[in-house]
């Protein structure tokens, strides 16, 4: 898969220089599969990175450079990279979950040709020709492009109010907008996740037992912290991120549930303590005043008590998707460190539906039949633990 930008002008932003641990490193940058070769006609510039990102890429003058921002990428390793034909790469934080890469150039240049190969991990390829000032002076004053700006994060629903009454379910699409997800055949991620996640919800509001939001109704970006404050937001009881992702290697056909690993849990702790507002962290605990060391304690504590909660869910996603007779992975259980299952007292988990890597599992998840069949399933779940947990909460810490 290739997907082709070319060069986009914006006014300079600044390139600040920021540590690596300030982005949260949805990818990180990977020097043994990057280089930077010149012939006489062309630079070309190959940046490896462990996962694809959304990207963009333009040129600005005074001096003369190739600007490149990237979601969430940890750039440690770039400074060994430089070479004659791109004398000098910076790379820092641009804004809270973007980092920014700059290339010197060595006089006028244009993108001839830019693009991301992906494969599992991602190559970025921007091929770059020698100009004269006057084509180069052209490009770099280029008007950005509508719908190329940077997104905003998502505007917030408005609370639920929680207690006696219907389960708050929030879904959450994977990907969106900028960010397509995997793709195959014609078909990405982001849509196919949007088209199923619509259609569960509408099953779940038929039920008349459920509440439900989304953490987008359309084809939009939404920042992944984003997708958390929603569901705080919300006064979710379930929060369910729902993907197809595509995996180069290995076996990976059928539904996988993830949770969040135990060796992701602390960390995730003292990243949220950091980086949320004091008051969002846990619903109904006001952190606004606390130090670190506190709010990272009232996390500890609301983590034990949701997790056997995530555990019964689970138990309860493999035993109906299993009873519906839906294919799940042979290891139907697993565990990583997903931003979105980062939530200390929501009960969270990423559902992998399927691999679009697989044919099989792809014509399954473009078969309206089968869709059906898993948003019975997934609903027959949320019922099996709800129903569980209602009997068990007396038991929960007050």
């Amino acid at each position: 898969m290739r997907a082709v930008l070319w060069a986009l002008v914006m006014i300079w932003a600044g390139c600040a220089s920021a540590p690596a641990q300030d982005l949260t490193a949805l990818a990180r940058f990977q020097p043994e599969r990057s280089e930077i070769r010149v012939t006489e006609t062309a630079v070309r510039l190959s940046l490896g990175l462990s996962q694809p990102v959304p990207w963009r890429v333009r040129l600005l003058a005074d001096p003369p450079r190739l600007v490149m921002d990237f979601r969430e990428v940890d750039w440690t390793g770039i400074d060994a990279l430089a070479h004659d034909g791109l004398p000098a790469l910076h790379a820092g934080l641009f804004r809270p979950g973007w980092s920014r890469l700059v290339a010197e150039l060595p006089g006028p240049m244009v993108v001839d040709s830019a693009g991301m190969q992906t494969d599992g991990a991602a190559t970025v390829e921007v091929v770059l020709r020698p100009a004269s000032a006057e084509e180069f002076a052209a490009r770099a004053a280029a008007p950005e492009p509508p719908g190329w700006a940077l997104p905003e994060p998502a505007d917030l629903p408005q609370p639920v109010a929680q207690g006696e009454g219907p389960m708050v379910v929030v879904l959450d699409p994977g990907h969106g907008g900028i960010d397509p997800g995997a793709e195959r055949d014609g078909v990405n991620e982001a849509g196919l996740m949007l088209g199923f996640a619509r259609e569960l919800k509408e099953l779940l509001l038929r039920d008349g037992g459920f509440e439900v939001v989304m953490t987008r109704e359309e084809d939009t970006f939404v920042p992944l912290e984003g997708r958390i404050s929603i569901a705080r937001a919300a006064g979710a009881h379930v929060f369910l991120s729902l993907h197809a992702d595509a995996l180069a290697e290995g076996e990976a056909v059928g539904a996988t549930v993830y949770t969040l690993s135990d060796e992701a849990s602390d960390a995730a702790a003292a990243t949220l303590a950091e980086r949320h507002d004091r008051a969002d962290l846990l619903a109904g605990v006001d952190l606004t005043e606390q130090d670190d060391m506190v709010a990272r304690v009232l996390m500890d504590i609301a983590r034990t008590e949701t997790e056997p909660r995530i555990a019964r869910l689970v138990g309860a996603l493999e035993t109906t998707i299993k009873g519906a007779g839906l294919k799940m992975h042979r290891h139907p259980h697993q565990r990583a460190g997903f931003s979105v299952l980062k939530s200390p007292d929501i009960p969270s988990v990423l559902l992998e539906l399927g691999f679009m890597s697989s044919e099989r599992d792809l014509a399954r998840l473009r078969d309206p039949a089968w869709r059906a069949q898993m948003a019975v399933a997934l609903r027959d779940a949320l019922k099996l633990w709800g129903a569980e947990d209602a009997v068990l909460a007396p038991l929960w810490r007050q």
